[in-house]
Order: C-alpha cells, then structure tokens, then sequence
C-alpha cells in the first residue's frame, strides 16, 4: 500500500553559503537511506531559509517481508566427536534460532552452518523517526551549532518537525522538538503557526501564508522581476548566478527593488563598488552601455504593498559601506606605493616576512628572465635592459597594496587594487599589469597573464610560495592544502603551457639553492607529478609512458601527451603496439641509457640488415611533431614483424645476440624519448 509523506523540518534561518554547498548532496543522501531502509522510492525536495521539505507522492506505508540468510562455521568447526561447539552454539546465538532449525549448506568446498528465516517488514511509522535522525546527522555544512541543553547539533536550531504519512500524522520526538502538525507563515504575515490536517492543505495554506517553498519559483520570480526592472530604466541587471543562488536560499517571498546611490561613489574603481554590493550587502550591481551605473537591485523578503522605506534603508546601508571604500581609497592614494611594512607581516613561519618572499621572487624572476628574455622583447619591442628594470619594479612593488586600507577592508582585491594605485601614480603600464594578474589563475576557469612579462612575475610568486613552503616542512597531505599549493602547480602548468615556455620543472624548482632551507627534492617532484596526472585529460597510461621517458619539461610533456592521443586513438592501434611490446619485453635486461653498439658486420639475416636500415632512415630525418615522429617510428612494424619470423634474438654467439638485442634497444630508445610505450594499456 502506498500513501502520500510529507517532511517538514523548520529551523532558524539557515546560512545561505554552506547550505548552498551541501545542496547538491542533500538528495542523494535521503536516496542513500531510503535504500538501506529498502522504502526507496520517487521524492522531491524544496527548502526556504526556514525549512526542508521532502514531498513523496507514493510512500510505502510498510517495509516488504524479506528472507535473511545466514552462513556460520565449517562443521568439521562446529561439532567435536559429534557434539556442538562453540562455534555453533555462537551460530545459535547469532540468529536467534533454535538448535535443531540449524543446517548446513556446501559453500566453496566446504559444508558450513547455515539458516534462513523471515524478517517481517516495519511499518514506515516505526522506522521513519530513525530515517529522518538519521538523514539530518548526514547533512555537513562544515560547522553546526547546539542549542538548549542538547548533546546533538545542526547548522541551526530546530524549531518545529511535521511528519505527515497519508492524512495522519507521526508523533515522535527528535532533536528536543515534538513533531506535530503545525507549520509557520512568512514572518511578515505572522509569528503564529497555523495547522494543518494532511499534505495537500499543507501546500494549499503554506502558498497562502507568503510562503513560495519551491525555490525555482522564487528564483523565476526575481529573474522576471529583473526582466521588467530592465525595461522600465533601460539598463542591465548583473545576474551574478551565484548570487542569485544565495538570494534565493534567503528569501521566503523575493521582490526584487532598485535603489540608487551617489555618483561621486563611481569615482572609486568599479570592483570596489561592486565588491561592496555583492560580498556585503547581496546587491546586484546595474549597468547602462556596460558601464556601472549609480544603481543598484535589492532583492527583500518583505510582504508590503509600500516597499519605500526598505529601499531607503539600504541605500543608506550602501552609502555607508561605499563612503568607507572612497576614505580609504584616497587615503590610499596619499601613502603611495609603500613597501617598507613589509617587513612586519610573517608570510609563514619560518619562511620569513613578505619582504622575504618578494626578495626571493625577485631573484626567481631575474632568473626565469634571463630564460624567456628573447620572447619578451619580441612582444614588448622594449630592449632588454629595459625590460629588466621594469620586472624589478614589478616584483618590488606587488604586494605594496597588502598595507592599504582598502584591500585590508576587501582582501579579495589585492591585485586589483595594486594595478589601480600604480596607474594612477605614474607605474609603467607594463608593472600595472603584472601586478593586476600576479595571482592568475585563480581557479580552473581562470583568465591566465595575458602576456610573458605578466607570466613572469605570476610564475615567481608560484615557485616561491611552493618552494618555502616545502622547505618549511606544510607539505600537503591527504585533502589538506591550506596554502593553495595544488593550485599553484597547476597555475605554472597551465603559464608555462599557454606561453610556450620551456621549463623544465626539475631542473628550475631545484635552483635556488642558498634561499631555502633543505628538504627532500623527491617528495615537491612527486608533488608536481600528481598534479601533471590530474591536469591533463587523457588516458592515465598514457601519462605515465610520457613521464616514464624521463620528460620534465612541461610544455614538452603537453606535446607528447598530444601525440600519444592521437596516434593510440586509431582503432589498429592495439594491434601495431603488441609488437614494440614484444620488443620492450625482450631488451627488459638491457641498460637504455648506455652506448648500445650495433654492428652491421654481425648481421646474418636479410630482415635483420632491413630493419636496421629502415630505422637509420626514420633517425635522419627532421619532424615537425612529435606525432609525426611517433607514426614513422610506428611505420617500422613490418620490418618488426618480419624480424621477429626470421631472426632468432638470443643466438648461440653471443656477440650477435647482443647486438641484436642493441638493435631493437635502440629502437625502442627512440620511441622513449617520446614515451615508454610498454606502459600503455590501451
């Protein structure tokens, strides 16, 4: 028998960010314990700031009967001369069964101990409090909360539960709360609650006390209202999606308003504006011919015919948020660029102040200078002492904007701020940028600098912040990353291969050597590798062939994992491969990186002198790709084929079975320069 289940948990307004965060889990885990509970069944889930809903259309009302098997003790365990042991009596104990009701099965080669019995199915009224428990116990938000004098916790307090199967509803106590069958209005309606005698009256009384439960709804709703607010000023609406995701976790009944604020605030630069709408106040900043505006759009939560005063009252909150930004923004201009403070904020302990660390970066960027030096000047047309001069500066100055007043009141400006002020106070544009895009990227989906002076100055921040790191013994472990050091691997593997850069991982991150303290260059190489293998999107054999050849040159690993793609993504592929498998098996014994000596006067075979003429053709020429190179070496398979008939490798003589076996180890030198093929599992 089936019946409709209504879940309501009311609580005290939930934080949108870390609700938002587990969202995407809180269906999947109500499935997880409908599964175990064996009820599972089709539901949806709705959720306001006030509460989570769970809405089954068809519920069942009692768990279906089930058989339940049990396997014990070989017999040969389980009886002694005849008479039981322990082992069976455990067995006795175990399933609750009579002595005589106990029998045995062959399992494997073995008899064992064996019952089966009837598990009556619970009705869902008996099992759903525990379901419920523990479905909320499953829900992570990163920090909970207790309240009154209970040992359990959640995001929020409790307030009221409602369990509604069919028309009934069930009593059970949980988290301090008896649940009942009263609900809540939007605030502004009432604080008292209203009741309610099954679930369709729920939905029916809940829409008519101000609450919109389905969040889709409340979301169309400000989007439309956005729509229109956009055609009656003729302006743009930012609809930032994950603002909007927030505002719709916060709200019961949005509305969306427009509110103004004084233009003398434009002046400030538009990320400070905008930064002060959307990370303070939730404010969706305007535009008008991609340019901000002087408005803004709240979104309230308010039921009122007469929405003035809520408007007033946050343009007076944002008056006051973007007053501060504009006193701390001239402020800022008076100080300059000033470094000196530096020296007074620890970058980490035992790593030296940020002075340190931009001194580090200095001497890394000069270095990383003298490499790509002649790609800069191509890009700049600045000449080289030049450009020299200006990374200095760049360096010197990028994190001044760490000692303003703006970006200690908005830190997720440093950067940004930084390029401002140095503009504004006469900095080459070339130093602007770079200390723009210092940062970048800052996320997978991140712009990179946008050229290779920006490159630079990003790279040394990166190589510094890992290499003290290291040496200071943070290594991450496990999911633990608290200084963003799996991003900052990833960021020089994405510069280094949009700038075409060569850089050899292993050998820069091993310079350096007087400005860190020692550490185990091994484990910061393992590092980086995981990293290679999580960044690049191809069969994981395939990297590791590339990394097996020894290659550390990123923009060369980018390339050969390109040309592996390519050439084993032919369907033949697999058949071509078996026989330079054949040849990595039979030279397993010989030493790749020594001189491997052919001599063609040892040749006793046709098929023998062919291959061996075949390759030195294939060696002489110049290939514009690594693809190319890989498909002349893969061209080789006929003359393989018809060695393997003809030849006999391990020969009597031992100097011809060692030749030949240089031979094919040559050959297969060849293919490792691009990648160790044996690894490839395609």
């Amino acid at each position: 028998m089936l019946k409709p289940l209504l879940i309501e948990i009311g609580v005290e307004e939930l934080p949108a960010i870390p609700f938002l965060k587990e969202l995407p889990n809180i269906e999947k885990k109500w499935l997880t314990i409908l599964e175990k509970y064996s009820m599972t069944c089709e539901f949806e889930f709705y959720y306001t700031p006030r509460r989570l809903v769970l809405w089954h259309r068809k519920f069942k009302v009692k768990q279906e009967d089930s058989l339940e098997e049990f396997f014990g003790a070989p017999l040969a365990i389980a009886y002694k001369d005849g008479k039981p042991t322990g082992a069976f009596n455990g067995f006795v104990k175990k399933t609750e069964a009579n002595p005589e009701d106990i029998g045995s099965v062959k399992k494997g080669k073995k008899e064992v101990l064996y019952y089966k019995k009837s598990v009556r199915g619970l009705d869902a009224v008996e099992i759903l409090p525990a379901l419920i428990r523990e479905f909320l116990e499953s829900l992570n938000f990163g920090k909970s909360m207790r309240w009154g004098r209970l040992t359990a916790n959640f995001i929020r307090p409790i307030r009221w539960i409602n369990l509604f199967l069919g028309d009934e509803y069930v009593e059970f106590n949980l988290f301090g709360v008896k649940s009942g069958n009263e609900s809540y209005p939007h605030r502004t309606i009432s604080y008292k609650p209203f009741t309610f005698s099954f679930a369709g009256d729920y939905f029916c009384k809940l829409d008519k006390a101000g609450v919109i439960l389905y969040p889709n709804e409340r979301k169309k709703k400000i989007v439309d209202e956005f729509e229109r607010i956009e055609k009656k000023f003729d302006i743009k609406i930012d609809r930032d999606g994950e603002l909007l995701a927030e505002v719709v976790a916060i709200t019961e009944n949005p509305t969306a308003l427009i509110g103004e604020f004084d233009e003398e605030f434009l002046t400030l630069p538009p990320e400070v504006v905008i930064t002060s709408m959307k990370e303070h106040q939730r404010y969706f900043p305007v535009f008008k011919d991609e340019k901000l505006t002087n408005r803004f759009i709240v979104v309230s939560n308010a039921i009122t015919e007469d929405f003035t005063q809520i408007i007033k009252g946050n343009e007076k909150v944002l008056k006051a948020r973007l007053s501060d930004g504009l006193f701390f923004y001239k402020n800022d201009l008076k100080n300059g660029l000033q470094t000196d403070g530096l020296k007074n904020i620890l970058f980490i302990k035992d790593g030296g102040t940020l002075k340190d660390k931009v001194q580090r970066e200095e001497i890394i960027a000069l270095s990383l200078f003298d490499k790509y030096k002649t790609q800069m000047v191509a890009e700049s047309g600045k000449d080289e002492s030049e450009l020299r001069e200006l990374l200095i500066q760049a360096v010197r100055v990028s994190k001044a904007d760490l000692l303003s007043e703006m970006v200690y009141e908005f830190t997720e400006l440093q950067g940004l701020m930084g390029y401002y002020y140095a503009t504004i106070l006469g900095e080459d544009k070339m130093v602007a940028s770079a200390i723009k895009e210092q940062y970048l990227p800052l996320g997978s989906d991140s712009e990179l600098p946008s050229n290779s002076f920006n490159a630079i100055v990003a790279l040394a921040i990166k190589i510094d912040s890992i290499k003290t790191i290291f040496s200071v013994g943070k290594i991450p472990t496990g999911t633990k990353d608290p200084y963003a050091l799996r991003r900052a691997v990833l960021g020089i593997i994405k510069i280094s291969i949009d700038r075409g850069f060569k850089f050899d991982f292993r050998d820069i991150l091993s310079d350096f050597p007087n400005e860190y303290a020692q550490f185990e260059f091994k484990k910061l190489e393992e590092f980086f590798l995981e990293r290679i293998y999580k960044y690049f999107e191809a069969n994981v054999s395939i990297i590791k062939a590339v990394v097996a050849s020894g290659e550390r040159d990123i923009s060369e690993i980018d390339k050969k994992i390109t040309a592996l793609n390519i050439i084993t993504s032919s369907t033949d592929f697999p058949q071509i491969n078996s026989s330079f498998k054949r040849v990595s098996n039979i030279i397993k014994d010989v030493k790749l990186d020594s001189y491997l000596a052919v001599d063609k006067s040892l040749f006793t075979h046709e098929n023998e002198k062919n291959l061996f003429e075949q390759f030195n053709k294939i060696k002489a020429k110049t290939y514009n790709s690594y693809e190319e190179e890989l498909d002349a070496l893969f061209g080789l398979k006929p003359e393989i084929d018809n060695f393997f008939d003809s030849v006999m490798v391990n020969d009597k003589d031992e100097k011809i079975k060692t030749n030949r076996k240089n031979l094919l180890a040559t050959i297969y030198k060849a293919f490792k320069k691009i990648g160790d093929i044996k690894e490839i599992t395609i």
